[in-house]
């Protein structure tokens, strides 16, 4: 919907510097009401994405809208990223925290600010958030969290379960290509070249170090808020989406934290959600406003006392990768965990799911190694057909659990974990769970899932090899989620030894021996109760005018699956091309194309490859740069195999190309453990 008017007029200073107590300064924008002589509360997003071109177009639907209603708002460039000075290093750092605290120190002691600061973000700038909480700045009275983690092991881009995903290489390369472009030669003049030569001259291939973490170590701890959440003790506004892969850390927050935080999810992708999809969008920015507002400025907006988690309980469609709208109806819980959820036991038999445990049996399955092409990106925005299709290929795959076709409607609000008791013909092994729900015609839609790397049933912290044929038990947990199962729909549970390409195979292709008896999915049933109900739709969004920009290339998606016959290769390619546009406030034109390709071949877990590139071009007048990145993984049974390689063009000029080759022990081999007691100086060559 339409903005209503505004209390006040913008002033927007695109370049500020904030000076950090090393020498190096910081890259900010900053909106502020205009005409307005007292100061005011800060409202800071900081991230490295880029002020002046990458994220510019999304921080004009946020910041400037906060502006307008009585904040400074600041969008800053990390350290080494963007117009800032410096080299980033890594993922929430110790130096990235601590100039946080420098800024906002900073900020607080400018004219313009009265001292009390919020922090937003999604996703990079959701995890600092909470980071930076658990520091207790002094002039930090409130976060809100978007699309964020509070473990960066359990429940981030590179683990899921203990099973490395492919998503740990693409976003590294996504990273990687992002930094690899200058700042903009408008904002730091001449200097240019020699801030990019820099970072790139001391460019980390991101994915080596986080390979080379495989267990939940001290490197995954740090930053990881769930270790203390006692740390955190402002108020805490927690956001998530279903079709986002971070939400599960909503419900953890809510739960955890033992000061004031309230939690929403809704049915989005990975985005705010007032420009998210798949809707329905929200007034996410009235939100946010309602929270600074009463933790900034102190007027009473109700918020302490609205309920303490908002989700939208889903409503099966047709499994299509790319819904714009999801069916469904907002439910309340006053508090969470709640009693209005109850555990219902489905046991795995030889018939399907049934309340009735089933008298015991062995089932064995391996599954092909390509299932799995049905899933969709590991993290989707909701666009560009990412989300998951139907599954009957990969349930076709799978060992599959059946209900009947329901008597009545269940509504599922919560965590589902599956408990089996299983056995394995390999010392090393995984095992995929998905949770279905089928139509009465068959199709098949993906309502949640979860991985398990079998060498970690004694913690995520040890590898444990297991013994070929010997009976264990362990707990999957499944993603939360909020879905209304309907009458005459079934639920399926499909249970796989492989989830390619989302995870990578295991090094030996295992089969898995399934007891029943006393394997069982634990479901977390909603009905309303004295802690709960329906709402009624919350208000629509309010969507500021974009940052003015010109398209001089149409942008386009691809994604193909497809299969060799003789040699059994199961190929999947996906480009995203995101055109070229020219931001008119700055003059400048970006262009960006990602590939990705992502193989296996039949009955060989050490045939998969991953090979992702980034093309990333910028131009102003006669000036022009880009840069040609790409990466590629391979496995044997010891270790990752990971090349790289970094062209630097001024014009069609070739400046500098420098490249990676690095191999670092798998987990459970002997040279796993010597390998990360020393320290790794990358092959590379300039």
């Amino acid at each position: 919907m339409t903005a209503p008017a505004a209390p006040h007029e913008v002033e927007c200073q695109r370049h500020i510097w904030i000076p950090m107590p090393d020498g190096v300064r910081l890259a900010a924008r900053l909106w502020r009401p205009a005409g307005l002589d007292q100061p005011v509360p800060a409202i800071v997003e900081y991230i490295p994405y880029r002020k002046s071109d990458g994220m510019a177009a999304r921080d004009a639907q946020v910041h400037p809208f906060f502006a307008a209603h009585g904040y400074a708002a600041l969008r800053i460039d990390i350290r080494g990223s963007g117009d800032s000075e410096g080299l980033l290093a890594d993922e929430y750092t110790p130096q990235e925290q601590a100039d946080a605290l420098a800024a906002l120190e900073w900020i607080a002691a400018q004219p313009w600010c009265d001292g009390r600061i919020g922090m937003m973000g999604i996703s990079w700038g959701g995890f600092n958030a909470l980071q930076i909480a658990a520091l207790r700045p002094q002039p930090l009275k409130a976060i809100i969290t978007v699309g964020s983690t509070d473990d960066r092991y359990g429940d981030d881009v590179h683990y899921m379960g203990g099973c490395p995903l492919s998503a740990n290489l693409t976003w590294s390369q996504t990273f990687f290509a992002d930094l690899s472009r200058p700042p903009d030669p408008a904002v730091v003049g001449e200097r240019w070249r020699d801030m990019w030569m820099e970072r790139v001259d001391n460019a980390s291939l991101f994915i080596a170090e986080w390979t080379r973490h495989p267990l939940r170590d001290a490197y995954w701890r740090r930053g990881s808020v769930c270790e203390e959440f006692s740390r955190i003790e402002v108020p805490v506004l927690a956001v998530g989406g279903w079709a986002d892969s971070y939400t599960n850390a909503v419900p953890r927050l809510v739960q955890g934290l033992s000061g004031v935080c309230k939690g929403l999810i809704g049915p989005w992708g990975h985005d705010y959600p007032h420009l998210a999809v798949p809707g329905p969008q929200v007034d996410f920015l009235g939100e946010c406003l309602r929270w600074w507002d009463r933790w900034l400025k102190g007027v009473d907006t109700g918020v302490e006392g609205e309920p303490q988690l908002r989700l939208w309980l889903q409503d099966q469609l047709p499994a299509d990768p790319a819904h714009t709208e999801r069916p469904g109806s907002w439910v309340v819980f006053d508090s969470w965990p709640s009693d209005d959820v109850t555990a219902r036991d489905l046991h795995l038999g030889l018939a399907g799911l049934d309340a009735t445990p089933p008298e015991p049996a062995e089932m064995r399955h391996l599954s092909p190694l390509e299932i799995g092409v049905g899933a969709g990106e590991w993290c989707a925005y909701g666009v560009a057909a990412d989300q998951p299709t139907d599954q009957r290929e990969d349930d076709g795959r799978s060992l599959c659990f059946d209900t009947p076709p329901l008597e009545q409607d269940l509504a599922v609000i919560g965590q589902p974990v599956l408990h089996v008791e299983f056995a394995v013909d390999r010392p090393r092994a995984m095992v995929a769970v998905r949770l279905n729900d089928v139509a009465p015609d068959g199709a098949s839609s993906r309502v949640s899932y979860g991985l398990l790397n079998l060498n970690h049933l004694d913690g995520h912290d040890r590898f444990t090899a297991l013994k070929p044929g010997r009976r264990y038990t362990a707990e999957i947990a499944l993603c939360d989620v909020a879905h209304r199962f309907k009458a005459g729909h079934r639920m399926r549970v499909a249970v796989s030894t492989s989830y390619w390409p989302t995870a990578w195979p295991s090094p030996e292709a295992a089969t898995l021996s399934l007891f029943t008896g006393e394997s069982r999915l634990r479901l977390p049933a909603w009905q309303p109760g004295p802690g709960s109900r329906l709402l009624p739709d919350m208000d629509g969004p309010v969507v500021p005018a974009p940052e003015p920009r010109t398209v001089l290339r149409t942008g386009s998606f691809r994604r193909e699956a497809s299969s060799e016959i003789v040699s059994g290769r199961r190929r999947v390619q996906v480009r995203l091309d995101y055109g070229e546009e020219r931001i008119e406030p700055s003059g400048m034109v970006i262009g960006r194309i990602n590939d990705e390709t992502y193989e296996v071949d039949a009955g060989d877990p050490l045939s998969a490859r991953i090979e992702t590139g980034w093309t990333m071009t910028m131009a102003r007048g006669d000036w022009s740069v880009r840069t040609e990145s790409l990466a590629r993984m391979t496995g044997d049974a010891d270790s990752f195999h990971i090349t790289a390689r970094l062209d630097l063009f001024e014009g069609d000029v070739l400046a500098k190309t420098k490249t990676w080759d690095v191999t670092i022990p798998r987990e459970g081999t002997r040279n796993h453990d010597a390998d990360n007691s020393v320290a790794h100086p990358e092959e590379q060559n300039a």
